[in-house]
């Protein structure tokens, strides 16, 4: 559908609108600017965002066994802050503040925008746990997608059953699926936020990191922090009766607080991050060198095909295609790169 054409008039609105909102920016910035050469603002102390509004930003102050939250604002200069990032901050006499610095990143997760353009959604992550359910039903590919994406970043995934008491104990596509995934090596859980199955484990995995939970709408994802933190209220969405998918009910990604096993009053035990319904990862940034290597049982073989460019398609003495073939890389994971590979280039 082309983009309706705006009158004249129309376009003379949103520029005042824009102008606007950008003079409003400048006089803010200059009251900040004075109100910090005039010590309005305290010293300096270190900070984490906790949730990201636009300019305003909830910045966590632990302080010994004491943790408080502040609503801050950002120095004009400071632009592309995230849940999770560390900042050093100032706080006004009403509790307020304005966040002055940006620390030093470890891992940053991005997802793309409207515009397709990759923006950070969270950083400082120890692991992303991608959550997955018998319903909606999961899909390989997009399982893929999600790996492919963590390994991208550096940042170790973990696989959560959520909904386990769902499936049968031994058999069924789930459970083949998910078996893939444990013969590669990578970690897996399984729970149910409904039945109390599998939370301690759970929990036990996200003791001392700062975790971050992804996944399908409707997988449970906020069921399970919600077991998790008994003193937050998140909202829970149900699955569409019509369309079993789903619906989107995250809208912005939140640090939490995760107590000393999962009771509320206990010490602080680590950081969950909730982020926003990702249905799927843009990974057109990456080349096909990068994507391969996202697959971590194609690296021992990257290099070693006979012909320099090959392609992995039909090429003769392609390493990875002797390895589908002797069985050492499931077809199914090489169709999903496949995949995904002309999906990146259709993107492009």
């Amino acid at each position: 559908m082309s983009r309706r054409k705006l009158t004249r008039q129309q376009r003379w609105r949103v520029e005042k609108v824009q102008a606007e909102r950008a003079a409003r920016v400048d006089r803010r910035a200059a009251r900040d600017e004075r109100a910090l050469e005039g010590g309005e603002y305290g010293p300096e102390r270190p900070g984490r965002v906790a949730a990201h509004f636009g300019r305003t930003l909830e910045v966590e102050a632990v302080e010994g066994e004491q943790t408080s939250r502040h609503r801050c604002h950002l120095r004009a200069n400071l632009e592309g802050l995230v849940t999770g990032d560390r900042v050093i901050w100032r706080e006004a006499q009403d509790g307020s503040g304005v966040v002055v610095a940006r620390g030093e990143r470890i891992s940053v997760l991005e997802r793309p925008d409207a515009q397709g353009q990759l923006r950070p959604v969270a950083a400082n992550i120890d692991q992303i746990l991608v959550v997955i359910a018998a319903e909606p039903t999961p899909y390989a590919n997009l399982v893929d997608r999600y790996l492919v994406a963590a390994e991208s970043t550096g940042i170790a995934p973990v696989l959560v059953l959520n909904k386990s008491d769902l499936l049968p104990p031994k058999a069924g596509p789930v459970r083949a699926l998910l078996a893939r995934y444990v013969d590669l090596g990578y970690p897996l859980i399984e729970a149910s936020a409904k039945r109390d199955h599998g939370l301690a484990a759970l929990h036990a995995r996200l003791k001392g990191r700062t975790s971050v939970f992804v996944g399908q709408s409707g997988v449970g994802k906020s069921s399970l922090i919600d077991r998790l933190l008994p003193d937050e209220t998140l909202r829970i969405g149900a699955l569409s009766e019509e369309t079993r998918k789903g619906k989107h009910t995250t809208t912005t990604a939140r640090l939490y607080p995760l107590p000393e096993d999962g009771e509320s009053g206990r010490p602080r035990e680590g950081d969950l991050i909730d982020s926003p319904g990702i249905r799927e990862f843009g990974l057109w940034h990456l080349d096909e060198r990068e994507l391969a290597e996202g697959f971590i049982e194609f690296r021992p073989l990257l290099g070693r095909c006979r012909f320099r460019d090959c392609r992995h398609r039909e090429e003769p003495g392609c390493a990875l295609l002797g390895a589908v073939e002797r069985g050492e890389i499931h077809p199914e994971r090489f169709a999903s790169f496949q995949r995904i590979r002309d999906d990146i280039a259709a993107a492009r």
